[in-house]
């Protein structure tokens, strides 16, 4: 009803504003130009609109506080390196809710055990999709794995194929003499070099990346490819990190992505490839497989990730169907798990 009135009274005071300039333009000794009333025309709709701006927006709730910032670059000229100590010393001036402007991307940032258990459990549905960096983006192929993509029934999907097939405990008990085995293996090459410098990051980070292999697509690394596509394997999943955390200039700026001035995402597309020509050929492999054999394994548990997965894709119904590239994005979830051994190590 107010909204009705407000628009009626506003058409009413246009028609009396066109009229009062009309009589203008015919009376013998003024006349305003077309260009002087088309002025006055948006001048007087411009000053209604700005009066009658703040009762329809004040519903919306301020902005947290924050620091100034400069004009485009807001806050990113005075971040600091250690940024959870800068965090703190602003809360420490803001309050524990403050706001951040980094380039053209808004942050709020939290800094209160109540504030993040409001975020991260009573209100987590609204609060859990995520902004991916572009290497996130290009690493998921396309934001299609759980780590980017964001919450809707695809990702509960994805979550629920990952967490039942491969991280439940039927799967992990299966595994627990394969685990064993690569340590005892482990222990063995260590013990073998007794005397010389040994890279025990190394060495850890090739055995839990072989109980992931084999648990995802039945295959591991022994002899000499051990070490050194085992050492390979890992440069390529810290370079993959690093990128991943770097700050890119695509990411605060999305007007400039189409640049890639810093190159990031030409890097990531390289790395991706690396990966990609080892999922396609383990892929390949298994459709040969099955196309040899003639016939399907027996038996959940001689199924390994690789296997359930293709399944779905070929056999899966609307609820649980998989593309090819959600397949790939989820192998590289497991990729994943080998990353975060890899910086513990």
């Amino acid at each position: 009803m107010i909204i009705s009135n407000f628009l009626s009274d506003l058409a009413r005071s246009i028609f009396v504003f066109w009229s009062w300039c009309d009589g203008l333009t015919q009376s013998p000794t003024t006349r305003v130009s077309p260009p002087t009333l088309l002025a006055a025309t948006f001048l007087a709709i411009s000053l209604i609109a700005w009066l009658i701006k703040k009762p329809f927006t004040s519903h919306v709730p301020p902005l947290p506080p924050g620091p100034p910032g400069l004009p485009l670059l807001g806050n990113l000229p005075f971040l600091e390196t250690d940024l959870h100590r800068y965090f703190a010393k602003l809360s420490e001036i803001y309050g524990p809710i403050m706001k951040l402007q980094l380039g053209r991307k808004f942050c709020v940032v939290i800094s209160s055990p109540s504030l993040a258990k409001q975020v991260l459990k009573d209100h987590d549905a609204i609060f859990a999709n995520r902004d991916p960096p572009i290497a996130g983006v290009i690493t998921a192929y396309g934001g299609h794995d759980i780590a980017w993509s964001p919450n809707n029934p695809e990702w509960r999907k994805l979550r629920k194929i990952f967490v039942q097939e491969m991280m439940s405990k039927t799967s992990l008990d299966a595994c627990h003499a394969l685990r064993r085995q690569e340590v005892l293996e482990m222990v063995k090459e260590v013990y073998a070099k007794v005397g010389s410098a040994i890279n025990i990051g190394d060495q850890m980070f090739i055995t839990i990346l072989n109980v992931i292999m084999n648990m995802s697509w039945g295959g591991s690394l022994h002899g000499e490819d051990r070490i050194r596509v085992g050492i390979q394997f890992r440069q390529v999943v810290e370079e993959v990190v690093d990128l991943l955390g770097a700050p890119n200039i695509s990411d605060l700026f999305p007007a400039l992505a189409r640049f890639d001035l810093q190159g990031l995402e030409l890097k990531t597309k390289k790395l991706l490839s690396w990966f990609d020509r080892i999922f396609e050929s383990l892929i390949e492999g298994r459709a040969k497989d099955r196309q040899d054999c003639g016939e399907k394994k027996e038996g959940k548990a001689s199924k390994d990730f690789l296997e359930i997965l293709l399944e779905l894709k070929q056999n899966g119904d609307g609820k649980s169907s998989l593309s090819m590239n959600q397949v790939k994005a989820l192998l590289m979830v497991c990729r994943y798990q080998s990353s975060f051994s890899s910086l513990l190590s």
